[in-house]
């Protein structure tokens, strides 16, 4: 992977691949105090008046690459910054190998809440671990009610819902939720009917005293892998047919569509989506349907099976930190008459994240 130059034209080399890389590309990323703004990176020019630009002078000197263009201006750029771009390893959650996992996981992404530890180095490793395993658990959090919103607003801003800024998860008489009761819950994700679904869920556990309440994960990615690997078929209507979800109470009702199984535009893992207390199926052909409810039995299967969930219990000071696109959860029965069991939860949105893993980076230079 290199920069070339040839006749004051710029090219970027990947093996025996060539791709001549536009003036106007090139134009509109000059970075002198003239042309960007220092404190926020936001152009002082708008690139959309840019009309036949050319490059006249161009040179390499070590990792820079130095432009005269034919409109006077001359920059000065880091190749290594071009070809991160160019190979959008810029984007840093895309650097963070995957790691996907069944009940055989040995160790679960586990930190230590310390003083000062929303803008520590820990809490750039957290955020890492939570975009390879899909959660994480921070121990030692205080125990203070609403606690979970200083701790969310430390990597970006809370997503408030009709529940509110966040949500006690405890059982309650008459709930709007059978969260807030003491069933089992098989693994879900959360809100689904939702537009944009939550990206990430935040519990904080301030009490546990029962004997149950276990908690659940599943890797939505790794039983989506299984599936289309060793059920094709059944994989091929999950990613096709969008369902409908529908929640409501007393003061609203919320819909969407989404398919159990949502893949990117490259044919890969987007979204994970499966609720079937909220699930509605769409009215099609009963052969479809035959295939699709065999197909929504599979992967419940799996869901609900040993070889994929991982089961344990969260103490009063921890966090678990989930990435609701990619992982279902839920939790075992529990009997309110031994003690109490009382969450706290919220959510964010990835960009929060996102945006959080860039600034410990260039903070600490990583």
């Amino acid at each position: 992977m290199k920069i070339e130059l040839n006749n004051n034209k710029v090219f970027f080399n990947i093996g025996q691949n060539q791709t001549e890389i536009h003036p106007i590309w090139l134009r509109e990323r000059v970075r002198e105090e003239k042309y960007l703004d220092k404190n926020n990176d936001q152009r002082l020019f708008d690139p959309s008046f840019l009309d036949n630009i050319n490059i006249e002078n161009a040179n390499i000197n070590a990792d820079i690459l130095e432009l005269t263009f034919n409109d006077g201006v001359t920059s000065k750029f880091k190749i290594s910054k071009l070809t991160s771009e160019f190979l959008d390893s810029e984007n840093l959650v895309n650097t963070v190998k995957q790691t996907n996992w069944d009940s055989s996981l040995k160790n679960k992404p586990t930190y230590n809440f310390k003083e000062n530890f929303y803008e520590s180095k820990e809490m750039y490793e957290m955020l890492k671990s939570f975009y390879e395993y899909g959660f994480v658990i921070i121990k030692n959090v205080p125990t203070k009610n609403n606690y979970i919103v200083n701790f969310a607003n430390s990597i970006g801003s809370i997503r408030p819902t009709n529940f509110g800024e966040y949500f006690d998860v405890k059982s309650v008489p008459n709930p709007n939720d059978l969260a807030y009761t003491s069933l089992a819950l098989s693994p879900h994700t959360d809100n689904p009917y939702r537009k944009p679904v939550p990206c990430i869920q935040l519990l904080h556990c301030i009490e546990n005293e029962v004997n149950g309440g276990f908690s659940t994960l599943v890797d939505g990615f790794k039983v989506a892998a299984h599936l289309k690997k060793n059920n094709p078929e059944y994989f091929n209507i999950l990613t096709k047919i969008k369902v409908n979800f529908k929640f409501t109470d007393k003061n609203v009702v919320l819909e969407n569509k989404g398919e159990l199984i949502e893949l990117d535009e490259k044919g890969y893992f987007k979204q994970i989506r499966f609720s079937t207390r909220l699930d509605y199926v769409p009215v099609l052909k009963k052969k479809e349907l035959d295939l699709y409810y065999k197909a929504r039995k599979k992967i419940s299967d799996f869901y609900n099976s040993n070889k994929f969930r991982i089961e344990f219990k969260l103490i009063p000071g921890d966090i678990i930190m989930m990435d609701n696109h990619r992982l279902l959860h839920g939790r075992t029965a529990y009997d309110t008459n031994e003690g109490k069991r009382f969450l706290q939860g919220c959510y964010i949105d990835h960009d929060s994240s996102e945006g959080k893993l860039r600034h410990l980076k260039r903070k600490f230079s990583l």
